[in-house]
C-alpha cells in the first residue's frame, strides 16, 4: 500500500517507525515534508507544502497514493483531506468541517452540550471587559483559552491574574474561552474513527509545562508515558460510551462525519471524567509512547477507518512492556526561538536502546562542505524508550538523553517519575 505521511514533527516520525515496525515497507512510504530524521528511514518531500490541498492532491495521484496519513491540525483546518477525498484517496483525517472539534474551542463546547458529554462550565468571551467578568465569577485558579489554534500555546491555567489578562489580550482576535477550573489527573485517550464506530487505543499522560514539576509556561507537550496503571476499571469503556461515541454520532448528525483520530483529552475529577478538549489528530508526544506499543498493523488500522470499516474490527494489541518519552527542546522554549545550532550524540544515544524521533532537524553544510544535523525549532526531538517496568524505561530513557548535545537545551526530569511511585499518584 503506497502511504503518503503529511507532517515534519516527532509524531509523524513515530508514526512512520510504527508503520515499518507493524510491517509495512519503508519504501511504501512517503513524508512532505519530513525532516532529517525522517529521512533516513523513508522518501521524504521537503519542498511538497502539507497545507496546500492542490499540490498535495496532484503528488498523490501522481503516485498513486493509497492511504493519506495527515499528521499536524494546520492541513486538516485548510481543507487538505477533503481535497484529497473528492478524487477518490482515502485519508485518515476529518474534513475541515469535522476538525473545528480541534480549530474552535466554541464549537467543540457546542457538541458536547448536544451529545450529553461531561465537560467543564465555559464562557466564551470577546473583549477583555467580557473575560474579566467571567474570571470573577468562576475564580481562581483562571483557565483561559484561545478559541482557535495556537500550536499548544493557546491555554494558560494560573493563579496569577494579570498573566490571565495578559494571556487573553495576546489571543482575543481569535475569541476566548473562559473555563472552570477542573481538578485531577490528566488522561489522553486516542479513539480511531470511522465516522460511525470508534476504536480505543491505550491511554496515554502527557507533562504540559516546560519544567520540572509541572512548573513554567505551557508548551505542545515535553514528555508521555503510557500505559497508566493508576486507570480505574472500565476506564476505557466509560469514555468510550459517554465521550467518544456520542461525539461521533453528533458530529454524523451535524452532517460532518468524524473520521480519523479523536484525541480525547480528559481529567479525572471527583465528580468524575471530564473532557478539557478535543483535538482531531494524534497528539505529540502521546504518539510516540502510544504507537511504541503497538503491535498491532498501523497501516492496516488506518485503512480501515479511513474507507469506513472499523466496525467488528478487533481491539489492537499492544505490548505489555511500558514506554515512556522525554523531550528535548532548544534554548528559550517555549517564550523564544533559539538560533540553529549543532545536534551531537544522537547514535550514542541509540546505543543505549531508545528510540529517538526527530521533531525539528535538518541537515546543514559546513564551511568544509560537509553535512551536520542542526535544531530547526522549539522540541527538537523526543527520545522514546521501553522497558518491563517505569524504573527501567526511565533510566534507559534519561541514559539516552544524556547522550545528546545541544548547545542552552532543556528537557525535564520527572517524566514518569510519579508512576514509579504509585502510592503518589
Amino acid at each position: 500500500m503506497k502511504i503518503l505521511v503529511l507532517g515534519q514533527g516527532a509524531r509523524e516520525h513515530a508514526i512512520v517507525k510504527a508503520l515499518i515496525r507493524t510491517g509495512t515497507p519503508a519504501a511504501d512510504i512517503t513524508v512532505a515534508p519530513g525532516n532529517a530524521g525522517i529521512a533516513l528511514e523513508v522518501h521524504c518531500e521537503p519542498e511538497l507544502n502539507p497545507n496546500m490541498p492542490l499540490d498535495v492532491v496532484k503528488y498523490a495521484l501522481q503516485h498513486r497514493t493509497e492511504l493519506a496519513i495527515i499528521g499536524p491540525e494546520a492541513p486538516l483546518i485548510a481543507g487538505v483531506s477533503d481535497a484529497l477525498r473528492s478524487e477518490g484517496i482515502a485519508v485518515f483525517g476529518p474534513s475541515k468541517e469535522a476538525a473545528q472539534l480541534e480549530g474552535s474551542k466554541s464549537f467543540a463546547k457546542e457538541v458536547m452540550s448536544a451529545a450529553d458529554v461531561p465537560t467543564g462550565m465555559a464562557r466564551e468571551c470577546s473583549n477583555i471587559d467580557e473575560v474579566i467578568s467571567a474570571m470573577d465569577d468562576f475564580g481562581a485558579p483562571y483557565v483561559i483559552k484561545a478559541d482557535g489554534l495556537a500550536a499548544g500555546k493557546g491555554v494558560i491555567v494560573t493563579s496569577d491574574r494579570d498573566a490571565a489578562i495578559e494571556h487573553a489580550k495576546k489571543f482575543i482576535s481569535m475569541g476566548i474561552l473562559v473555563e472552570e477550573f477542573l481538578d485531577g489527573q490528566e488522561v489522553s485517550l486516542f479513539f480511531l474513527s470511522d465516522g460511525t464506530s470508534v476504536v480505543p487505543l491505550t491511554p496515554a499522560q502527557d507533562f504540559k509545562r516546560a519544567f520540572d514539576n509541572d512548573e513554567g509556561p505551557n508548551t505542545g507537550g515535553m514528555g508521555a508515558y503510557s500505559p497508566l496503571p493508576w486507570l480505574p476499571a472500565g476506564f476505557v469503556e466509560e469514555v468510550e460510551e459517554k465521550v467518544a461515541l456520542p461525539t461521533i454520532n453528533e458530529m454524523a448528525r451535524l452532517g460532518a462525519p468524524f473520521v480519523g483520530l479523536l484525541y480525547c483529552g480528559l481529567i479525572i475529577t471527583q465528580r468524575g471524567i471530564r473532557v478539557i478538549e478535543f483535538n482531531a489528530r494524534f497528539g505529540d508526544p502521546e504518539t510516540q509512547v502510544v504507537l511504541r506499543r503497538l503491535n498491532s498493523s498501523l497501516s492496516n488500522l488506518l485503512f480501515k477507518a479511513a474507507t469506513g470499516h472499523l466496525e467488528g474490527v478487533s481491539e489492537p494489541v499492544f505490548d505489555k512492556d511500558v514506554a515512556i518519552t522525554v523531550v528535548l527542546a532548544s534554548e528559550g522554549y517555549p517564550d523564544s526561538n533559539a538560533p540553529s545550532r549543532p545536534i551531537y550524540g544522537i547514535s550514542d544515544a541509540e546505543k543505549e536502546g531508545v528510540e529517538v524521533c526527530h521533531a525539528a532537524t535538518a541537515f546543514k553544510e559546513n564551511n568544509d562542505g560537509e553535512e551536520s544535523l542542526v535544531s530547526t525549532g522549539g522540541r527538537v526531538l523526543s527520545v522514546v524508550a521501553t522497558g518491563k517496568d517505569f524504573a527501567g524505561a526511565r533510566a534507559q530513557a534519561y541514559a539516552g538523553i544524556e547522550k545528546i548535545q545541544l548547545q542552552g537545551s532543556h528537557y525535564r526530569k520527572d517524566i514518569a517519575a510519579r508512576v514509579s511511585a504509585p502510592e503518589s499518584i
